[in-house]
């Protein structure tokens, strides 16, 4: 591999773009020992598993003692073997089930294959049976399964909350009633609005079991993540206390090469200070070279359009470059695929018949496509979980792997391949999840009337705010109140089928179809997003096809689409107010006690007032245009914190104090992933010399969903911790007024103006340090 890394640096095409090359040492295997039942032990014998490793016998043995566990420990350190072991040994010994949940259908197959492979080693009579139970099986495929009784049962959480839990008590009793095993793949995946549904599903599920008499254990498997127990805790519902960590990995890895690449900067009329060319470009590049060298590599980026427009521009290249054979060995995988598909790519990349692939996060998760030699990121991940994550697919056993990180423009990645050693140093990021949402709770509290009564102690899954959810349900005809023998009851009284009525993977009650001319519909989106990306006259890309919006229909939620060949973008502008509701908490930060930070419930309110047109190769201006569509309202979270008059007054000397707390506002919120598993846009702010609330300059930050998932809190409570970083992200940008590396924000609806970063520079250092920096 220091082959490789040299031949790179001579290519001149690359000069100056390798700002950092580190090599992680790899380690050797350490092994633990673990009595097993002999069938079990020749049935991983047969697949090639003479001895396990240490962690996986220390999880191993930490359920065998009941306790709930969390095994967090790196990418391909056979973490599945934790839940499988102890789950066979009950099957065999007392005839329970297990419940494995994953996140991705394509990983549920890809497991379920492999645990049906161990548990035909073990011999007829073993009582082990695994079965699948997904959405994409047919009503007579999933009678079937339900005929077959299985033991060991894979499903998503989807299909427990809409598929199993409603029918438990007719159809599921023979499996929940012996149930002691429930398997949470990937855990960490489960944040943000869809892990604060899950939550809620499996408070569903505890209340279920425990009707059943059946008291499982939970063993989650999870990336390594800041605060693996306490969020493995927040997802099942279970006391934090009650799970053992497992997350030393003694799996044997080899060296591992990393290399941080900036593309250069352009320069010339319209590119701005910051601009630099794409990473997808430079990912092309690299990708292309890496195959022609006979490493079989990979490129992970957050676009379909983009995996499918670059495979194919990748092989187009090797053809270029008198590699036709290898042409016909790049592929494209995304979610959107045909399982065929999927499930034919992952075999031609396990046995090294595919060369290269270009993947969205598909291949992230835990599926089965043997080891890589090399893995491109294309663009920061968006969190050092992520970004290990997939840099883990590369590396056969004790073989060197190289690992290229090649940066974008914006803050988040200029940030780490200026800090490299805080990609590796730093604290991994903190999975947040609020099963406590106060606009997520009362749908699920009422499924959970429909799937058993409920009564009083139930607050004991669903919180202290319990009591109020059922009294406005019940209010609102949702619930029915009867008194019995045994006490208070509550049963569902509403129409239709609450489980069916809400999806988990969104907090939106409302979508807009997006029809094409032809009366395809390509898709939807929630109504806020359409506002934003399906106006009339927005261009909207959808697998490799770009579109302009003709027409938004409102009254019947449909957006229509014709084809085009625009070469330019478009983005929105809007106004946006924010109104206090209610004061939670209050602290000072630490170094400026003047500077009070509250927690907040607010409502936002943002009208979209037009639109512009922006070239695809520049980014200028090419024209502006009016829109009249309906402001839309956000009940939800916010930290904010307003400006003493001395400190407000002495910023306001040094410059454009509005463009400054504008800019402090875009940084903040840029280093939001940096220190817990979000994107950039699960978060929004609003600054203002003036706030009607405070009567003081005020900058706000806010949860971006209704009710909040848990971000502004620990934005509220780590608030020094994140004015740090984000001072060392704009220190760390040597543009003078500010570039996309910094302060400006694709995602601003006033086109970042007014921005001053050395006024937000100021700011920052003074709630840092407790003093301003000395004037110029």
């Amino acid at each position: 591999m220091d082959e490789t890394v040299d031949w790179l640096r001579a290519r001149p095409y690359y000069e100056g773009q390798l700002t950092d090359h580190r090599v992680v040492a790899g380690r050797d295997a350490e092994f633990g020992d673990i009595d097993l039942d002999q069938r079990i032990e020749r049935a991983l014998a047969d697949e090639g598993v003479e001895r396990l490793y240490a962690h996986q016998t220390d999880a191993i043995e930490a359920v065998r003692d009941g306790d709930n566990v969390v095994v967090a420990t790196e990418t391909a350190s056979g973490k599945s073997l934790a839940y499988t072991v102890p789950a066979f040994e009950r099957t065999m010994r007392d005839f329970a089930t297990s419940l494995y949940i994953g996140p991705q259908v394509a990983l549920i197959n890809d497991q379920a294959d492999t645990l049906a492979d161990l548990a035909g080693g073990l011999g007829f009579g073993s009582r082990v049976s695994v079965d699948r139970y997904t959405g994409q099986l047919s009503r007579t495929e999933k009678e079937a399964v339900r005929e077959r009784q299985p033991t060991f049962l894979l499903t998503t959480p989807d299909m427990l909350h809409y598929g199993i839990l409603p029918h438990a008590h007719r159809l599921w009793k023979w499996f929940v009633e012996r149930l002691e095993t429930v398997v949470i793949d990937e855990v960490h995946a489960y944040r943000g609005v869809f892990g604060s549904q899950v939550a809620l599903v499996m408070r569903r599920l505890n209340r279920i079991c425990e009707r059943f008499g059946a008291h499982p254990q939970y063993v989650c498997a999870s990336a390594t993540i800041g605060n693996p127990v306490e969020h493995a805790a927040r997802v099942t519902g279970r006391d934090p206390d009650s799970f053992a960590l497992v997350d030393a990995d003694t799996s044997a890895t080899g060296p591992r090469h990393w290399l941080c690449w900036n593309p250069p900067e352009y320069e010339g009329d319209g590119w701005g200070s910051g601009r630099r060319k794409s990473s997808h470009v430079e990912s092309k590049q690299l990708f292309v070279d890496l195959v022609s060298r006979g490493l079989q590599t990979a490129v992970f980026t957050d676009s379909r359009q983009t995996v499918e427009r670059y495979a194919t521009d990748s092989a187009d290249e090797l053809r270029d470059r008198g590699h036709s054979d290898l042409a016909g060995k790049v592929g494209a995988y995304q979610a959107a695929l045909t399982d065929e598909r999927r499930e034919s790519i992952e075999q031609r990349l396990h046995d090294g018949s595919l060369r290269g692939v270009w993947t969205t996060s598909a291949l992230e998760l835990g599926v089965d496509v043997g080891g890589l030699d090399a893995v491109i990121l294309d663009g920061y991940p968006g969190t050092r979980m992520q970004t290990f994550q997939r840099a883990g697919r590369a590396g056969r056993g004790t073989d060197p792997s190289l690992v290229a990180l090649v940066a974008g423009e914006d803050q988040l990645d200029q940030f780490v391949v200026r800090n490299t050693d805080r990609l590796f140093d730093a604290a991994p990021e903190e999975a947040i999840t609020n099963p406590e949402n106060e606009a997520l709770m009362p749908d699920h509290v009422r499924a959970a009337a429909r799937e058993t009564w409920l009564d009083p102690d139930d607050d004991r899954h669903f919180g202290a705010t319990f009591p109020d959810v059922v009294a406005d349900l019940e209010a609102d005809g949702d619930l029915e109140r009867r008194i019995t023998d045994d006490g208070t009851r509550w049963l569902d009284s509403g129409e239709g089928s609450p489980q069916h009525e809400m999806s988990l993977r969104t907090a939106a009650d409302r979508e807009v179809q997006l029809r094409t001319r032809d009366g395809d519909t390509i898709g939807t989106l929630p109504f806020d997003d359409a506002l934003r990306d399906a106006h009339p006259g927005a261009i909207y890309h959808h697998q490799g096809t770009t579109y302009e919006v003709t027409d938004l229909d409102l009254t019947h939620d449909v957006a229509e689409l014709d084809r085009t060949w625009a070469d330019y973008y478009t983005r929105v502008l809007h106004d946006k107010t924010i109104t206090v509701e209610e004061d939670f908490e209050e602290k000072a930060v630490d170094a400026y006690p003047d500077v009070p930070v509250r927690f907040a419930h607010v409502t936002m309110r943002k009208q979209i007032t037009g639109f512009e047109r922006r070239d695809s190769s520049t980014g200028e201006v090419l024209g502006e245009q009016s829109l009249d569509l309906p402001e839309t309202t956000l009940s939800t979270r916010a930290l904010y914190y307003t400006l003493p008059p001395n400190l407000d007054g002495a910023l306001r000397e040094r410059g454009d104090f509005a463009g400054g707390i504008h800019a402090a506002e875009h940084a903040m919120i840029s280093m939001f992933p940096f220190q817990f598993l979000c994107d950039r846009r699960d978060i929004g702010g609003l600054s203002t010399p003036m706030h009607p609330h405070t009567d003081r300059s005020t900058i706000f930050i806010y949860d971006g969903y209704p009710g909040g998932v848990g971000l502004a809190r620990r934005g509220y409570e780590t608030i020094d911790d994140l004015a740090e970083t984000t001072l060392s992200m704009l220190d760390s940008c040597d543009c003078e007024s500010g570039c996309p590396a910094c302060v400006q924000s694709p995602h601003c609806g006033n086109a970042n103006d007014p921005l001053s970063k050395g006024v937000a520079i100021d700011l920052l250092t003074a709630l840092v340090t407790g003093d301003l920096p000395a004037s110029d």
